[in-house]
């Protein structure tokens, strides 16, 4: 019989992606992987892997590092890239590197690519990856100087330098994806694929 109440082990420490599985009513312990993120996506520069492969290829490696520590247990594994044409961003560094990122993005559409993988014995049970389209309004230089100064560190938490559970929500005029993608892993395919293993009751 599955059970009621089972624990996660999540692949990441990011507070959104627990925040997501605990609210629906997953134990969840996070783990964090210890995966260097630059040196895997180093050689995927240039080899025509998109950045929807980037994000599988990332959330894959992070799930099967942690699954090889907890081989008993079911492990997810997140993680998310954003692409805007043929470029892809990266976390800012800094304040410097967030402001970049919003004039890059303002006015214009980019993708968020927000990758799930469920692993268990160190092996991949399955994988999914799901798109969100965000539309930027256009943005005052100013404005994004004081929305910075406004939520200061949590700037540099998230790839586009913005949360749309947060104040980020004003920087848009138009979003097409699901909530739960954008905020940190697919949730409803990735409740769907756990109940039809039994690894939660269905």
């Amino acid at each position: 019989m599955p059970n009621q109440n089972p624990t996660i082990v999540l692949a990441s420490t990011s507070p959104f992606r627990r925040q997501l599985l605990e609210n629906a009513g997953l134990a969840v312990n996070p783990v964090a992987p210890e995966v260097d993120e630059r040196a895997l996506e180093a050689p995927l520069e240039g080899s025509g892997a998109s950045a929807e492969d980037v994000a599988l290829i990332l959330a894959e490696a992070k799930a099967v590092d942690v699954s090889e520590r907890y081989p008993e247990e079911w492990v997810v594994g997140g993680d998310q890239t954003l692409s805007l044409e043929d470029r892809m961003f990266h976390k800012p560094q800094d304040m410097g590197g967030a402001r970049r990122h919003l004039l890059a993005l303002s006015g214009r559409t980019h993708q968020l690519n927000s990758a799930v993988v469920l692993s268990r014995g160190g092996g991949v049970v399955w994988r999914h990856v799901a798109v969100a389209r965000m539309t930027m309004r256009p943005l005052d230089p100013g404005f994004i100087g004081r929305y910075l100064s406004r939520v200061g560190d949590k700037a540099l938490s998230s790839v586009g330098a913005y949360q749309v559970e947060g104040e980020g929500i004003q920087l848009f005029e138009k979003i097409e994806g699901d909530y739960f993608t954008i905020v940190g892993v697919p949730l409803l395919p990735l409740l769907a694929k756990l109940r039809e293993i039994g690894a939660i009751d269905g």
